[in-house]
């Protein structure tokens, strides 16, 4: 276990030392803009790009040792990307979006805010959800980061682009950004964040009751082809989306089918990555820990946590992932995602 011995003080917060090391970690992967790439900037795989799911997931390292001047500041820089490219979310308003490209983007330059125009999985309805879910929650408390005309209109907006796109019902690529399905993790983040802002900005009821209807009939499933996915977990943590049966039987499939050695793998026969088996993913690990955390279900949290700690290299790191039963990692590491749940786990 972390003890107290091994503390150093963060914004008057104590926090172990290799929680430390990891918010410093995270902090080498910031830009001057504010956003986060989702590994270091040298990295060859296309992972010193910023995404929104990836960032929202890195601030909430520095929301638990309490350092709100990071979050603000990165949150102000999605809020720019979102003014920047405001065309693009009225087009989609105006017309119902025919083809990947005109859907919202989900990954942007850090330093320009640009968006790529390469063939995507584009569709991803989670990351405007979770973003929704994040400012909510963050000015319930009172972290006041709407603070303009220009934020409240985007935060508007982009209630209503999930409302236009019938996101209880759209196919999108998902948190992995692969096969169009409608993916409960992505429809659970939506129901989320419309709900968290429904005292900002105009949304009906029956947008967010859609969206319940189908995460109970989907869950404990993700999609059609996927019934246990690691993705799952986030509609227990951070969105809290989910009844009690619907998280117990969520993680009972998890857990059964999805834990490895070095992290968890995202679903069966999953092919990224794939040597010899599917690769395993390390932010499952401090994600499981996490929520048995909060559940109360010390034993369990701390078997996760130390499972967590094995999954670190040697340079005090948590990779993406590992390939199947081995000690070899791929190049994205750290993974700011990974790092930051590690952070949460211990912290919070």
């Amino acid at each position: 276990m972390e003890t107290k011995n091994h503390t150093q003080h963060l914004l008057g917060k104590p926090i172990p030392r290799m929680a430390l090391d990891s918010i410093r970690a995270l902090k080498g992967l910031q830009y001057p803009s504010g956003l986060f790439g989702a590994s270091r900037p040298s990295v060859s795989t296309g992972y010193d790009k910023a995404w929104i799911r990836d960032n929202l997931y890195e601030i909430l390292a520095f929301e638990a040792v309490t350092d709100f001047e990071t979050v603000e500041k990165n949150i102000r820089a999605l809020f720019s990307v979102f003014l920047k490219h405001e065309s693009h979310l009225d087009r989609a308003l105006a017309e119902k979006p025919s083809d990947k490209n005109s859907y919202l983007h989900a990954r942007y330059c850090p330093i320009t805010f640009n968006k790529f125009d390469e063939a995507w999985g584009n569709k991803q309805n989670d990351a405007v959800g979770f973003f929704l879910f994040k400012v909510g929650q963050l000015q319930k408390n009172g972290i006041n980061v709407v603070d303009t005309a220009d934020k409240h209109r985007i935060v508007q907006k982009l209630a209503n682009y999930l409302i236009a796109i019938e996101y209880w019902h759209d196919k999108d690529n998902g948190v992995w950004e692969e096969n169009e399905e409608i993916h409960a993790s992505s429809v659970g983040a939506c129901v989320a964040g419309l709900k968290a802002v429904q005292n900002l900005v105009f949304v009906p009821q029956w947008a967010i009751d859609k969206g319940k209807d189908t995460l109970d009939l989907l869950l404990p499933g993700e999609s059609v082809s996927k019934q246990v996915d690691l993705a799952l977990l986030s509609l227990i943590y951070p969105l809290e989306v989910v009844s009690e049966s619907q998280r117990k039987a969520i993680l009972e499939n998890v857990e059964n089918h999805l834990v490895r050695s070095k992290g968890l793998i995202r679903y069966r026969n999953d092919r990224y990555y794939n040597r010899n088996g599917e690769a395993e993913w390390c932010f499952g690990f401090p994600w499981l820990a996490i929520i048995y955390k909060k559940l109360g279900n010390e034993q369990k949290y701390q078997y996760y946590l130390k499972k967590t700690r094995d999954a670190f290299n040697q340079k005090g790191e948590l990779p993406e992932l590992y390939y199947a039963d081995s000690n070899e990692h791929n190049e994205n590491s750290p993974l700011g995602w990974a790092q930051s749940l590690y952070v949460v786990a211990v912290v919070s």
